[in-house]
């Protein structure tokens, strides 16, 4: 199995790259996660040829069994996720693909803004989109020196959002007799 990660954000360093970046730490034996940081070079759709960049990440979307995004704050998505969202969903990247989201905020009701922005096109596009929710504020300090996820808490709500991206047979190992 392998999940692609998309952080809607340009900086390297922001909470939300972070995020999925310690999420990518969170999964099961075997499961490979590979993150696309091609946000920033990604222009807006348009019919005709394919970009090299929106060519990027339709290959490693369609090459993926599921993707993982993480949303910041607002009501209305980054540009540039929109850009995204609009190449997957012209080529049909997203249909059928189950796709699960987590957000930052300082405040629950700007993730669920975010979310509720993120859910409506990504069911337009034809994703199964997972039903658990996180919300964290991007206040407190949760990452550990080398990025991982610092408190228990934490990783069991972010393991719970990608238990809904994997199959159990990769979440628990098989019962031998």
């Amino acid at each position: 199995m392998k999940i692609i990660g998309i952080a809607a954000s340009l900086h390297a360093g922001s909470f939300i790259t972070r995020l999925l970046d310690a999420a990518g730490g969170e999964l099961p034996a075997g499961v490979g996660f590979e993150v696309w940081r091609g946000l920033g070079e990604l222009p807006g759709y348009r019919p005709g040829p394919v970009p090299a960049p929106a060519r990027e990440l339709l290959t490693l979307v369609a090459g993926g069994d599921a993707v993982l995004l993480t949303a910041p704050e607002h009501s209305l998505l980054p540009l540039e996720l929109t850009n995204a969202l609009d190449w997957m969903s012209a080529r049909d990247g997203l249909s059928g693909k189950h796709v699960a989201v987590m957000s930052a905020s300082a405040r629950a009701c700007g993730a669920m803004w975010a979310q509720a922005e993120l859910y409506k096109r990504l069911l337009e596009a034809g994703a199964v989109v997972m039903g658990a929710e996180l919300v964290i504020s991007p206040a407190c300090p949760h990452f550990d020196e080398n990025g991982h996820l610092a408190a228990p808490e934490l990783r069991a709500q972010v393991r719970k959002v990608i238990h809904q991206l994997c199959p159990a047979e990769v979440m628990e190992p098989a019962l031998s007799l």
